[in-house]
C-alpha cells in the first residue's frame, strides 16, 4: 500500500504542475476533503458488512488514484487522482485497525493490540523508506517514471486483498446506518478522555501532516532532488524501528509519557532546523522520526481502549473525519504562507501551531495521575 515511488517528493512533482505551493497544496486538501466525506459511511459499512471487502474497495480506488497522477499534465487531473485517493484512505481508515484488532481478539491476542500494530505499521515505514530512496534517484532522469511505475503495488495491493480472511462478527451490528452514527459521536461526546485524545489526534494530524507532506520543499532548498531520499530515509528508518519496538517501549515508559516526551524533542529539534538552515537541517528534522511509531501506536492504544466493540471502526473513521476537514483547511493556508514568505517561515508557524497538542497530553497526563 505504500510502496510508493513519488511519495517523498510529490509536493515537488504537484509543484511542477501547479507552479504554486498553494495550489500543490491545495491538492493535498482535495484528498483531505475527498476522505472526510466518504469517512464516515464506509467506516459504518465496515462494521455493519464486513473488514475484506472494505479493503478491496480501498485498494481498488488506491488503484485509480496511482493512474490519474501518473496522467498528470493539469491541475484538474491530479485532482482527480486526489479524490480517489481520499476515497481509498476512507475505506482503509478506520477499518484496517478494527481488522487487526478483531482478528486478534478472536485469536484470543487482544492484550497484544499494541504489539501487532506497532509491528504491522513498521512494514509501512519499511516500504516508504525504500521507495522514498529509490524514487529521488529516478526522479532525476523522469518523473513520469516514478508515477507510473508507482501504480503497480497499488494494483498488486487488490489482488493481495482476495486472499485475506474476514474475521467473525464478534458483535452483532445495527442496520440502521444513521443509528450507528448517532451513537458513536454520543459516545465521543460523553467521554471527556476519548473527547481529549480525539482532539491532539486531529490537531497532530492536520498540522503534522501537512507539515511533512510540505517537508520536501524546504529540504529542496539545502539538498539536491536526489538527495531528499535519503533524508526520507533517515525519517522513514527511525520510524519503522520505532515502530517495531513500539510495545516494548510503551510498556517500559507508558503512553502519555511518550506522546509528552516526543512532542518536546521535535519542537526543540525543529525549531533549530527551521530558525536558522544548515546542511543539518534535513537530518534534525528527520530525527524525530524515532518518536513517531511510538507515538502513533500509544494515541491507537488510547483510544482503542476507550472505543465501544459495536462502533470501534465508526468511531475511528468519525475522528478521522474531523482530522481530515481540520487538515484541509491547515494545509492550502501553509503553501500560501510558504508562496507569500518562505517555506522556512511556514515551517516555523508549524511548530508554535504544534504547542497546542503539548498542552492537550500534559492534560491527559493530569487525568492519569488523578
Amino acid at each position: 500500500m505504500d510502496f510508493k515511488l513519488y511519495g517523498g517528493i510529490l509536493i515537488l512533482y504537484f509543484v511542477r504542475i501547479t507552479g504554486s505551493y498553494g495550489l500543490a497544496m491545495t491538492l493535498f486538501s482535495i484528498v483531505s476533503l475527498s476522505n472526510a466525506c466518504f469517512e464516515v459511511p464506509t467506516g459504518i459499512f465496515s462494521d455493519l458488512i464486513g473488514r475484506k471487502k472494505t479493503v478491496l474497495y480501498g485498494a481498488f480506488f488506491a488503484t485509480l488514484s496511482a493512474i490519474f497522477y501518473a496522467l498528470g499534465g493539469s491541475f484538474w487531473i491530479l485532482g482527480v487522482g486526489a479524490f480517489c485517493e481520499g476515497i481509498s484512505r476512507s475505506w482503509y481508515s478506520g477499518n484496517n485497525e478494527a481488522f487487526l484488532h478483531d482478528s486478534l481478539n478472536q485469536s484470543g491476542n487482544k492484550e497484544r493490540f499494541a504489539e501487532f500494530l506497532g509491528k504491522t505499521s513498521a512494514m509501512f515505514q519499511l516500504a516508504l523508506m525504500v521507495s522514498a530512496v529509490i524514487g529521488s534517484i529516478l526522479a532525476n532522469w523522469s518523473f513520469p517514471l516514478i508515477m507510473w511505475l508507482s501504480v503497480i503495488p497499488q494494483a498488486l495491493c487488490f489482488f493481495i486483498a482476495l486472499f485475506l480472511k474476514n474475521p467473525d462478527r464478534l458483535t452483532p451490528g445495527q442496520s440502521n446506518i444513521f443509528s450507528h452514527f448517532k451513537i458513536s459521536v454520543f459516545h465521543l461526546w460523553n467521554n471527556r478522555k476519548l473527547r481529549l485524545l480525539s482532539l491532539q489526534s486531529i490537531l497532530s494530524y492536520g498540522i503534522g501532516e501537512s507539515s511533512f507532506n510540505f517537508g520536501a520543499v524546504f529540504i529542496n532548498t539545502i539538498w539536491p532532488l536526489w538527495a531528499i531520499g535519503f533524508s526520507k530515509m533517515i525519517s522513514y528508518g527511525g520510524a519503522t524501528l520505532s515502530y517495531w519496538f513500539s510495545g516494548k517501549i510503551i510498556k517500559k515508559f507508558g503512553a502519555i509519557n511518550i506522546l509528552i516526551i516526543a512532542n518536546i524533542y521535535t519542537r526543540i529539534a525543529n525549531f533549530i532546523a527551521y530558525g536558522k538552515p544548515t546542511i543539518i537541517s534535513p537530518v534534525l528534522m528527520a530525527s524525530s522520526s524515532v518518536f513517531y511509531g511510538a507515538t502513533e501506536v500509544s494515541k491507537k492504544t488510547l483510544m482503542q481502549k476507550e472505543y465501544t466493540q459495536e462502533q470501534r471502526a465508526t468511531l475511528e473513521s468519525t475522528n478521522a473525519l474531523f482530522g481530515n476537514i481540520f487538515y484541509a483547511l491547515f494545509s492550502p493556508l501553509l503553501g500560501l504562507i510558504a508562496d507569500h514568505y518562505s517555506p522556512a517561515i511556514a515551517l516555523l508557524f508549524v511548530q508554535f501551531c504544534m504547542l497546542s497538542v503539548l498542552y492537550i497530553n500534559f492534560k491527559l497526563k493530569k487525568m492519569e495521575t488523578r
